[in-house]
């Protein structure tokens, strides 16, 4: 174009290309103004320390900026979405940034044993072994990694707040979400989750540790008041807390849905105040768990310091508080500090996320080895004078079966809010209609006939969905070996009616049995089932949900690539008779809202209560059932090896300071052929004026043997955990008098006693 011919229109285009690029430029030299001016503010200064940081934002902040970060900008269906909300990354939750201060968002994502919809945001995740699962290694390393792939994970997703952590322990096993917990041990379950905590924070992600607390049952969580006297919560479910607080130092503590004792516990005082924030000087913050809140002013003044999803109670509420004076100013900005030296402390201003793709490969190595270490192997009988059943010999045996729960194409796992989507969609639907939907049970591709066929090339490896008894025990008949996995989902919203494998799959498993001597059952399941034919099979392995390399991990241990180690987290009882209750209390359907539309306006107004008591007290778990002197089908902390182990030459040496460890050290010899790890366990038994259970677990070492190999263990022994809560005094108290230690390797196979006086 010849633009001498327009010389106007030159003019103009060429003021307009002046005014664009001067007004343009201004734009870009003001906004690098304002960054460096952010890079320059005293709060980015990384040489102090987290309190010192937010104290000195805080001056900044108008009351309108202080309110955004007490809540969320709102959840489908739990809660009124704000437009802020267009900034979420797809999460669970999304707090809003403050650009004028250089405050990033919150981005928030369930992470119980992966990233959540990572399918519906069009990304991938690893699915860990469940929760209970990787409590089975009774391994902190392991914890720790489990913990660091999450975090991982989620800042390539561009997430920086995981909704991980949680550590409910296991009153009521048919709780739906057990699968997600750390088991019955307060001291097992702290310890480890404290260490996941540690790995995901290490990956500067905010860690999480929930349901705080008391929050045993999904029937009616959001009406259900528990009843519990204070020294049996202090030394059960609390415990697991106040170890995962004080050794993983959490940023954040979702408190749960429930009431307990009369309050609910994102406005209970007792919990959040007087225990949390000052037994155990927690320095991070309180969030309410999805739709957990039900106040302004009580849950401030209790120690709630943020709302989710929405803003119902902490948005024009609390401001209105604030302004009226029914919520201090001191109160506000209590709760905004204690979010802002979060954000410094996880490293989510100094180092923030960008997304990037995950790293499959390592994804898929964590998650194998932690499931090579979470199986358990429950049984392992010999018949006549042959070895014993597993493992099996790749290179003699001729033919197998693999019998049912899908085994052709993947693996059960757990559902709710920690469901991890598989990739390419559920693996028992038909490709493009297989996508994640709540309430319906997901199998992840990983799939046991395939691994198992991989493992034994030579052998004839048939599969039977098992949906006939008769044609899966003649398909099992004319098998050397037939292996039947069964499923029991479980999920969060909903409880298990008993511990009796669903779908008539006991009697499947009878019906094999009946037809081949040589049956392998591996059970996938997040809770324990009850077995009426655990005398009738060869083997059992516990193979729990056991994530993305399910198959992988459990055919290295069904062939001997790898020696199984684990040990059960959670008691296997004979029936549900012999649990401390019958049945879980159930709501009435007043304190319901099933199919509802608009749901959460009755929840924020706080439905009907209905009561449930924990009069079992301190038996909780193995406590209960040594207590009540009931038989077990599977007692706590027991798994079986390849190898076997000894123990011998106990020592037990008190601390010359009153404050300090007991020390015991004893001798694990590797008494087979094979190398192997055994989990040594120790136990105390407190003086009688105590007034506790018979045993509670003190400590254990993860030790490493070669066949024929000993080594010397050591166990150091917190006083705490040999100690009472005294509600008098509110503290930890040792009774003076004699204490039972004991050595072995489960709570019922303690070949090591000795006893000392402690004072």
């Amino acid at each position: 174009m010849d633009l001498n011919r327009f010389p106007r229109a030159t003019n103009m285009l060429s003021m307009n290309l002046i005014i664009f690029v001067v007004f343009g430029a201004s734009m870009s030299s003001a906004a690098s103004a304002q960054s460096d001016s952010l890079q320059k503010a005293p709060w980015r200064n990384v040489a102090l320390s987290p309190d010192q940081r937010a104290a000195l934002l805080i001056k900044e902040m108008t009351i309108d900026e202080k309110i955004s970060l007490l809540h969320g900008t709102g959840l489908k269906d739990l809660s009124p979405v704000s437009p802020l909300a267009v900034g979420t990354n797809g999460g669970a939750g999304y707090v809003v940034g403050i650009p004028r201060l250089g405050i990033p968002a919150i981005q928030m994502s369930d992470a119980a044993y992966g990233v959540r919809d990572s399918g519906k945001n069009g990304r991938y995740s690893t699915a860990l072994p469940a929760n209970v699962a990787a409590a089975a290694s009774w391994d902190v390393v392991a914890a720790f990694q489990y913990g660091a792939l999450i975090g991982r994970e989620l800042r390539a997703q561009g997430y920086n707040m995981s909704l991980g952590g949680g550590v409910n322990i296991t009153r009521e096993p048919r709780n739906g979400r057990t699968f997600e917990y750390l088991g019955e041990d307060p001291i097992l379950a702290g310890t480890l989750v404290a260490w996941l905590i540690r790995g995901t924070q290490a990956q500067h992600v905010i860690g999480d540790i929930k349901h705080y607390a008391l929050n045993d049952q999904e029937s009616g969580r959001n009406a259900v008041n528990v009843n519990i006297d204070k020294r049996s919560a202090r030394e059960s479910d609390l415990l697991a807390f106040e170890i995962g607080v004080s050794e993983g130092n959490p940023a954040g503590v979702m408190c749960s849905y429930n009431r307990v004792d009369g309050d609910y516990a994102c406005e209970n005082k007792y919990l959040l105040t007087d225990v949390l924030k000052k037994d155990w000087n927690f320095k991070g913050f309180v969030l309410s768990d999805w739709q957990g809140a039900h106040s302004t002013v009580k849950a401030s003044a209790a120690g709630l310091d943020h709302e989710e999803p929405g803003e119902i109670f902490y948005g024009e509420a609390m401001k209105d508080a604030v302004q009226s004076g029914r919520v201090s100013t001191a109160e506000l900005d209590d709760h905004v500090h204690r979010i802002l030296r979060s954000m410094f402390a996880c490293g989510v201003f100094d180092d923030p996320p960008q997304k990037s793709v995950v790293d499959v490969a390592t994804g898929f190595e964590v998650a194998r080895k932690i499931a090579e270490h979470s199986i358990v192997l429950l049984r392992n009988e010999r018949l006549g004078e042959k070895e014993a059943q597993l493992p099996l010999d790749a290179s003699r045996i001729k033919s197998i079966a693999v019998i049912g729960a899908h085994s052709d194409v993947g693996m059960i796992s757990g559902g709710g809010s920690a469901q991890v989507d598989p990739p390419g969609g559920n693996a028992i639907m038909p490709p493009g209609q297989g996508r994640t939907v709540w309430g319906v049970p997901d199998w992840f591709p990983t799939s046991p006939l395939r691994t198992i066929r991989a493992k034994a090339p030579g052998a004839a490896v048939t599969f039977d969905p098992g949906t006939d008894n008769a044609a899966a025990a003649a398909v099992a008949k004319t098998a050397d070996v037939a292996i039947v996995f069964a499923t029991q989902w479980e999920s969060e919203g909903m409880d298990l009616d008993s511990l009796t494998l669903p779908l008539h799959q006991d009697e499947l498993i009878e019906a094999v049995a009946a037809a081949n001597p040589h049956t392998i059952v591996v059970l996938e399941t997040g809770s324990p089932v009850t077995m009426p034919w655990a005398g009738k099979v060869s083997a059992i392995l516990e193979a729990w949900y056991a994530g993305s390399q399910g198959a992988e991990a459990l055919a290295n241990i069904i062939f001997g690539v790898v020696n199984p180690s684990a040990k059960l987290p959670i008691t296997f009882p004979m029936s549900d008779a012999d649990l401390p209750h019958r049945s879980i209390v159930k709501p009435p359907r007043e304190s319901t809202t099933e199919g509802e539309t608009d749901a959460w306006k009755r929840i924020a107004g706080g439905l009907p209560v209905f009561q449930t008591t924990y009069d079992e007290g301190l038996k909780v778990g193995y406590k209960w059932y040594d207590a009540e002197k009931k038989q077990v089908l599977f007692p706590f902390g027991y798994g079986l090896s390849y190898t076997t182990y000894s123990y011998s030459n106990l020592r037990v040496t008190p601390s010359a300071v009153p404050e300090g460890k007991v020390r015991l050290n004893f001798t694990v010899t590797n008494t087979g052929n094979r190398a192997g790890e055994e989990i040594a366990e120790v136990y105390a038994a407190l003086p009688g004026a105590a007034g506790e259970p018979p045993k509670r677990l003190v400590g254990w070492s993860k030790v490493k043997l070669n066949p024929a190999e000993s080594k010397d263990v050591l166990v150091e022994v917190d006083r705490k955990y040999l100690s009472i809560f005294n509600v008098e005094r509110n503290a930890w108290e040792l009774i003076p008098g004699e204490y039972g230690f004991m050595a072995g390797g489960s709570s019922q196979s303690l070949p090591l006693k000795e006893s000392v006086s402690l004072k």
